[in-house]
């Protein structure tokens, strides 16, 4: 049997197996009988990003759904986050969200999430692998009585951004506040600066125009150069970057600073703990976390879990051990009380309310971590070959590994996402780290060519 999910839904280059018409209409087939019930037409939410390709897959979708019995509720571009909170709220069998996330556009991505607001188990996600490719699936649609219909909702950005109000502290807004606010031309390019304007703060806007094919270009959490700068030039308060489906966010402080992951949980867990509002006392981070925000959480007497990397992985730690909040680097943060994922304006308003609880600029804010050097570098590779078994590679990371010793850390592994060797060095100098990172990368060259 083929494999179609991988850590974050289906995903590859748009027109290309899997991401194809052909193979949407079955997804939306497949998704739709394992709902079907006696007595019971399942009802599916069906969303998108800007990418050009979302038209295209958001028919073909359509059609496998309503093909197969049940009824589509079209909303548009709008944040995956948004998605699974309306999937909950509008008592929807199903969300699915036709997007890339922070890939560039050529690429395009189904996720699908339950009743619950969480993301399919890996059960559920092997049965719809199981009927894509089993052949079965035309003797399995329902007579032409039953055939489902398809319908807009033009309330749904309305009711996603009353829920996200309510996760700002009551009788609090952002009266007085100067925003910059880059929405990568993606998903979030409408809720929000209307929801931060709502919120009485001063917005200053940037990529809000998707044509297409803009989506994350040169913008963006990938990309918050251009946002530092008008920052700094405008006089913003805060910056916030979204990545192109809106569930990442990287800030910048008032200084031009940029603020990443790490260190927004870091403020987070702070305040939250000073209020006697972190549940547990518990964060969860990830193997790819810098030094520097294990460090902080120590100094603060904050408990930490460490998992893989992966959102999915982030949230199902958090459940298992009942945290309240958790997250990665790239800014895709989760506030468990407030959602079932993670959601970049949450994310944004939260880091928000600790400013206006505070009474604190975000760079002060900001020095309650030490960032260590940590360079990035993704390789590209034509198949995912056993990292053990490349003697070189294998022998490069060991020597990183040892002369780093305690005082930094190596960690090698392929994306779930895309074809690339994802190569990150930490340790006490950018020139220590540099030396490693350019050893491992030309040996992985090298074993992987």
């Amino acid at each position: 049997m083929g494999r179609l999910f991988g850590t974050d839904g289906i995903r590859g280059v748009a027109n290309r197996d899997p991401m194809t018409s052909q193979t949407a209409l079955k997804i939306g087939q497949a998704l739709a009988y394992i709902l079907r019930k006696k007595n019971h037409r399942p009802r599916i939410i069906l969303g998108k990003d800007t990418r050009l390709s979302g038209y295209m897959l958001e028919t073909a979708l359509a059609t496998g759904i309503c093909s197969m019995g049940a009824d589509v509720v079209l909303v548009g571009p709008m944040p995956t986050p948004g998605i699974a909170f309306i999937t909950n709220n509008m008592d929807a069998d199903a969300g699915v969200v036709i997007s890339a996330s922070h890939n560039p556009y050529e690429d395009n991505g189904i996720k699908i999430f339950a009743n619950s607001g969480y993301k399919l188990n890996n059960e559920q996600e092997a049965k719809i692998e199981e009927l894509v490719f089993s052949g079965r699936l035309t003797e399995l649609l329902p007579p032409s009585r039953d055939i489902g219909k398809a319908y807009r909702e033009e309330d749904a950005l309305g009711r996603y951004i009353v829920f996200l109000r309510h996760t700002f502290p009551k009788r609090v807004n952002l009266e007085g506040m100067k925003i910059a606010v880059d929405c990568a031309n993606g998903a979030t390019y409408k809720v929000a600066p209307t929801l931060f304007k709502e919120m009485r703060a001063e917005v200053i806007g940037l990529n809000m125009n998707p044509d297409g094919t803009n989506i994350n270009r040169d913008s963006g959490s990938l990309h918050p150069e251009l946002l530092a700068k008008t920052v700094l030039s405008r006089k913003a308060d805060i910056g916030v970057a979204f990545d192109g489906d809106g569930d990442r966010l990287i800030a910048v402080d008032e200084k031009g600073g940029i603020v990443t992951g790490d260190r927004i949980i870091a403020i987070c867990a702070g305040y939250l703990k000073e209020k006697s509002k972190l549940k547990n006392n518990l964060v969860v981070t990830t193997v790819m976390s810098n030094v520097g925000l294990i460090e902080a959480l120590k100094k603060l007497d904050i408990d930490r879990v460490e998992t893989t990397v992966g959102d999915r992985f982030v949230l199902e730690k958090m459940k298992e051990v009942d945290a309240y909040l958790g997250g990665e680097d790239s800014g895709h943060i989760i506030f468990r009380k407030h959602h079932t994922t993670g959601d970049g304006i949450i994310t944004a308003l939260q880091l928000m309310a600790v400013m206006q609880g505070t009474g604190k600029p975000l760079s002060e804010l900001s020095e309650i971590m030490k960032t260590y050097p940590q360079i990035l570098e993704n390789i590209e590779v034509s198949e995912r070959k056993d990292i053990e078994k490349l003697p070189k590679l294998r022998d490069a990371i060991k020597q990183a590994e040892s002369a780093l010793g305690s005082s930094g850390r190596v960690l090698v592994r392929y994306s779930g996402t895309q074809l690339l060797l994802r190569i990150m060095v930490e340790g006490p100098s950018e020139k220590e780290v540099k030396n490693h990172i350019r050893q491992i990368a030309k040996a992985a060259r090298e074993s992987l060519s």
